[in-house]
């Protein structure tokens, strides 16, 4: 079976979901904390993620406008709770938004960007930018867990 967009679609909100859950579950601190050789937090991790979703698809799929400052998901140290849990709706929205603009069609077209020096479709990208995102979730997970 062929995933179409509207597969992509629901699979990639259900895990912002889980990322939302996830932050939701650290208490107020415990989000920019890191443990034995664990070197990025939860809310870098987080920061990162909506970075990332916000770029791949939002800006370069759905002309959003979304600049990115990777560094700076990375840096970033201490945002409330409250601020990172706007950041996952804020991204919750420009993918949902995005992805509306995106036919079947499409996903058989090249990714506009090359992908480790390769061109690849928008549908492989997009398994890819999903693999992405549950891997950090997985570590995120783990941190919560682990604090």
């Amino acid at each position: 079976m062929e995933l179409d967009i509207n597969m992509y679609t629901e699979i990639l909100l259900r895990e912002i979901q889980k990322l939302e859950d996830e932050i939701k579950r650290f208490d107020e601190t415990s989000t920019w904390k890191t443990t034995g050789e664990i070197t990025n937090s939860a809310g870098n991790l987080c920061l990162h993620l909506c970075g990332n979703l916000q770029h791949f698809i939002g800006a370069v799929l759905g002309k959003s406008g979304y600049v990115r400052n990777r560094e700076q998901e990375f840096a970033s140290k201490g945002m409330s709770k409250e601020n990172l849990l706007l950041t996952i709706h804020q991204t919750k929205a420009t993918i949902s938004e995005a992805l509306q603009k995106i036919t079947a069609d499409d996903l058989q077209k090249t990714y506009p960007q090359n992908f480790l020096g390769r061109e690849v479709t928008a549908g492989y990208f997009l398994l890819h930018l999903l693999s992405h995102f549950d891997y950090h979730l997985g570590q995120i997970n783990y941190l919560r867990r682990a604090l």
